[in-house]
């Protein structure tokens, strides 16, 4: 057996279920970078000679891995070490998507899909305490961290207040960055909701997941400094397989 797999040692003696053995020391593995994304593992049957237990206790550990997003199955193909979960503090902090990313020692990038006028939309209107006829400035991003797709938004604006809008670059720069310097407004908190949902054909397609893969679809009202009055809502669809959520709650 190759490293760093066997490192990997089963104590029998101890009242721990050899499953939940394998998968822990799998886990230090994987989280101290010893597996790294898209390491292939062994089969199972060359774990199990290795180290003497049954194939149910391997593929009980795989599974679990597998839900929990540390290890990817592909039929034909094996088993395989997945690419790491962003850990995304956006529930708790405003800040862009590049800060975020940057901080995290991941080069950011974005795909403008869309900068344009649309009619008002009675939930985006309503939102942003607009007339319902009132135009809206959509912009659609899909947002990547090393080449690989996260998050796809959809943000819609009042087209009245922030038409100079349309002549950004939103590839390579922030939008709450561009309303600060452009329109001194300056977003000071927001409201967000987030739930589950499988991913329609265009989501799949941009993010590059099967259809009706798992997402988490968050929804953004955001809030200026001062007025408190809305200035943008967005809708985002993140990736389930690499991003995680963290908020801190205090009592």
């Amino acid at each position: 057996m190759e490293e760093p797999m066997s490192e990997i040692i089963l104590d029998k003696t101890v009242p721990i279920p050899l499953y939940y053995q394998l998968k822990k020391q799998m886990l230090d593995l994987i989280e101290t970078s010893r597996l790294k994304a898209g390491d292939m593992l062994p089969p199972e049957n060359e774990l199990c000679d290795y180290l003497g237990v049954s194939r149910p206790t391997i593929r009980q550990a795989f599974r679990e891995l597998v839900e929990e997003g540390y290890l990817a199955r592909y039929k034909g193909k094996g088993t395989f070490v997945a690419q790491p979960k962003v850990k995304d503090r956006f529930l708790s902090k405003l800040e862009s998507f590049n800060q975020e990313m940057l901080a995290k020692g991941m080069t950011p990038s974005t795909k403008v899909l869309a900068l344009e006028r649309l009619p008002g939309d009675p939930e985006c209107n309503e939102k942003l305490g607009l007339s319902f006829d009132a135009p809206l400035l959509h912009l659609s991003r899909l947002r990547s961290a090393d080449d690989v797709q996260m998050v796809y938004v959809d943000t819609y604006l009042s087209y009245r207040s922030y038409a100079r809008l349309m002549d950004v670059d939103f590839s390579t720069r922030s939008l709450y960055e561009v309303l600060e310097n452009l329109y001194n407004v300056r977003v000071s908190r927001a409201q967000r909701e987030i739930e589950a949902v499988n991913a329609r054909h265009r989501e799949a397609e941009l993010l590059k997941v099967a259809p009706n893969k798992a997402l988490c679809l968050v929804k953004t009202l955001s809030y200026t400094e001062g007025l408190e009055a809305p200035v943008e809502y967005s809708v985002a669809r993140y990736r389930g397989d690499f991003t995680k959520f963290s908020v801190e709650i205090y009592r």
